[in-house]
């Protein structure tokens, strides 16, 4: 198993570039901050609807649908799961009535056809409450994760850190070591592959050996998993003593002296068309998305 190749979430697509990897990184890096705070009090109907403009966004950007799945199968099954144990939960009304049952003699029909139980079947029980909660939980779940992984997907690590360099320049004047954060940042978000590399060849070695875990037992078998991750975490911090070694030899001592343009920043038309789009966007969220 390549986890380069397969890890679920986080990756970036190179090939082929969509509509959305031209867009700059601070504007999506903007929208990406409207839909992590736009389902915060917000209607059940309104926390579908940023679902639903998530998935036309992955659809219009005509992502492969390889990466469509592989980045959204897992996500999807997860909501769905929580979605149907929210539902069939009790809703933690704990109402205590004692129904006042009419005479036979006297006929008393529904005035409207509101009904608070929905779906009721041996010990399964679907109320209003439970529904609402379950499609808040769920749509909420989905939107966090998967509007952060989107944005990975389309935005490199060099412009993701030139963006936030770019937008906390503001806080060098309180003496802020922004340059030495952002260059902290970029080293590990570069080192997330080396990462999965070592935790590749570790399982790699370990299939080759065909070890017995049943015959091993639970105190063996912990040992040897003990063992492996001793030697995942020498390994990692000696390829991080390398880079040191290389970044002080090609000068990075200190970030006045040397500093790297990682990605030029430029607005373009479609920056600004996103960025008029987040007013509209959020005073439609403020009249006709907000809990009545």
């Amino acid at each position: 198993m390549d986890l380069l190749r397969n890890l679920p979430l986080g990756l970036y697509l190179e090939k082929p570039v969509t509509w959305l990897h031209y867009l700059d990184a601070r504007v999506k890096l903007a929208w990406l901050m409207t839909f992590l705070a736009a389902p915060m009090l917000a209607s059940s109907y309104c926390r579908l609807g940023l679902a639903a403009v998530l998935c036309l966004l992955t659809i219009s950007a005509t992502i492969p649908f390889r990466v469509w799945r592989q980045q959204m199968g897992l996500l999807s099954l997860l909501c769905l799961f929580i979605f149907l144990i929210t539902c069939f939960a009790p809703d933690g009304l704990a109402v205590h009535y004692q129904p006042r049952l009419p005479t036979p003699e006297q006929d008393i029909t529904q005035p409207t056809s509101y009904e608070y139980v929905l779906f009721h079947v041996a010990k399964f029980k679907i109320t209003r409450r439970s529904l609402d909660l379950a499609v808040r939980i769920s749509t909420l779940l989905f939107t966090l994760i998967y509007s952060s992984n989107l944005y990975l997907l389309t935005t490199a690590p060099e412009e993701i850190t030139a963006g936030l360099e770019n937008l906390l320049q503001p806080a060098k004047k309180i003496r802020l070591p922004i340059t030495e954060i952002i260059l902290t940042l970029t080293l590990s978000l570069r080192f997330i592959p080396l990462v999965l590399e070592e935790i590749q060849n570790l399982s790699r070695s370990v299939r080759t050996r065909a070890i017995n875990w049943q015959k091993l037992g639970m105190r063996r078998s912990f040992q040897i998993w003990l063992i492996l991750g001793d030697r995942l975490l020498e390994n990692l911090l000696l390829r991080a003593e390398q880079i040191a070694i290389a970044m002080e030899v090609r000068g990075f001592t200190s970030p006045n002296k040397h500093q790297v343009k990682w990605h030029k920043l430029k607005l373009g038309w479609g920056d600004w068309f996103a960025l008029d789009c987040l007013p509209v966007f959020w005073w439609l969220r403020l009249m006709f998305g907000s809990i009545s």
